[in-house]
């Protein structure tokens, strides 16, 4: 369907710039090594993807919870959203311990968000005799995405620096929440 088909595109779009947030470990290791040296900058890094994992689990069940309740083309595109709000305060907030816990907070809502909806958006758009191509063809959309993601975030980050990436993954996740926004359950 229609609607299936804007959901692979969204996903794809948004994977294209979802970088694994264990690279967030190495940001605020980077960040934080002038000010606080580098074992003690990793240690910080650290806690603060302990508490990534954290957020992540707590909004995993509650993304869960809210998907029986509310529109999940809205929750997926919010969900995007914090993906992209992730990034931007990765782009324009001040280095600190505080906001790079903001960070960290931003990613592991959008990683449940995302992880929860994207699914059970799906089984919501095809009929049940569809599910497995549905639930086939998206994961190897987030794979290839996967793959495109961590080469380009990768290589822009090494050639052009922090802002260049982030500006790239922002750019992908606002497309792709529009996008998932529209979309009309059956």
């Amino acid at each position: 369907p229609v609607n299936y088909r804007r959901l692979v595109l969204a996903a794809g779009l948004f994977g294209a710039g979802a970088f694994a947030h264990t690279l967030l470990i190495l940001l605020a290791t980077q960040r934080l090594t002038p000010s606080y040296g580098a074992a003690r900058a990793a240690s910080i890094a650290v806690a603060l993807y302990l508490l990534h994992n954290v957020f992540y689990a707590a909004f995993s069940y509650l993304g869960g919870w809210m998907a029986d309740h509310f529109a999940k083309s809205r929750l997926l595109a919010i969900g995007y959203f914090f993906g992209a709000l992730m990034t931007l305060s990765i782009i324009v907030l001040p280095v600190s311990v505080w906001t790079l816990a903001l960070i960290f907070i931003l990613g592991g809502v959008q990683v449940a968000m995302e992880e929860t909806l994207e699914d059970s958006f799906c089984a919501e758009l095809v009929s049940e005799e569809h599910h497995g191509m549905a639930f086939g063809v998206l994961a190897s959309v987030n794979g290839v995405g996967d793959f495109l993601s961590s080469t380009i975030v990768g290589l822009l980050w090494s050639v052009a620096g922090t802002t260049a990436a982030f500006t790239y993954s922002t750019i992908l996740f606002l497309a792709a929440a529009l996008l998932v926004a529209q979309i009309k359950p059956r």
